[in-house]
């Protein structure tokens, strides 16, 4: 139970802070609920093509630093941040309640937190506490970075139509850019000076997306002032 309190913890916590961060319209907590649990289903999307990646030959210990960073980025990278895509853009993205920018950073946690509970039970039941801990300070944290700013971007897309595709594409390929960079470091050795570059990533990415926070507090904060929500009219028709 101790070890499934250190696995869970983490991401609930991040969920709560997040949610606690969204001051002006918060969302549905049932809805919260069903993105965190969809972002836990949809870590079957990137296992399976990862079991089929390495069925083919390919491992994060690709023989090269080529092999390395292909497995880094273009098999875990977008296997993962394409399937946490999937459920914000085709799931929460529709919703009414998504209604202002700052809201596709709440829906992108939620389903990042999900996916990274999940992951984290996984590997905390199977190395333990210290796995538990580490992971409480890096993977947990660069999941959620990670969600943030691909949930900036996905918020700034439903209410800029004309850059709609743009933003979506963006969003992600931070994402991805991102992830793959942190875990080609951690994939290539496990020397002082390559957990650090992770972490530099890390850093950089944390960086971004409080910035991206603060950005969309103050638009939501803008918005509300100044009215700019109709509640009678959808969002997206908004300009």
């Amino acid at each position: 139970m101790i070890l499934l309190a250190l696995a869970v913890a983490p991401g609930l916590a991040i969920s709560m802070l997040i949610y606690a961060l969204d001051k002006y319209d918060r969302e549905p907590i049932g809805l919260l609920l069903k993105c965190f649990l969809l972002g836990m289903v949809c870590i079957a999307l990137p296992l399976a093509f990862q079991a089929l990646a390495m069925g083919a030959g390919f491992s994060e210990n690709g023989g090269s630093l080529l092999g390395t960073a292909f497995f880094a980025y273009a098999i875990v990278a977008v296997s993962e941040e394409v399937a946490k895509f999937l459920v914000l853009y085709f799931y929460a993205y529709p919703k009414k309640s998504f209604n202002e920018p700052f809201d596709g950073i709440v829906y992108s946690v939620m389903i990042g937190m999900g996916f990274a509970t999940l992951e984290n039970i996984a590997y905390v039941g199977q190395f333990g506490y210290r796995t538990g801990v580490a992971r409480m300070f890096l993977s947990v944290p660069a999941h959620a970075a990670f969600a943030v700013l691909m949930g900036y971007y996905v918020g700034l897309a439903k209410f800029l139509p004309q850059k709609r595709n743009h933003l979506l594409q963006k969003g992600l390929g931070i994402a991805i850019f991102f992830h793959g960079t942190y875990d080609f470091f951690l994939f290539t050795g496990s020397s002082i000076l390559l957990l650090g570059a992770a972490i530099v990533t890390l850093f950089f990415a944390i960086r971004n997306a409080v910035r991206a926070i603060k950005k969309d507090q103050a638009l939501s904060k803008k918005l509300h002032e100044n009215h700019f929500f109709d509640e009678d009219e959808p969002p997206q028709n908004q300009h």
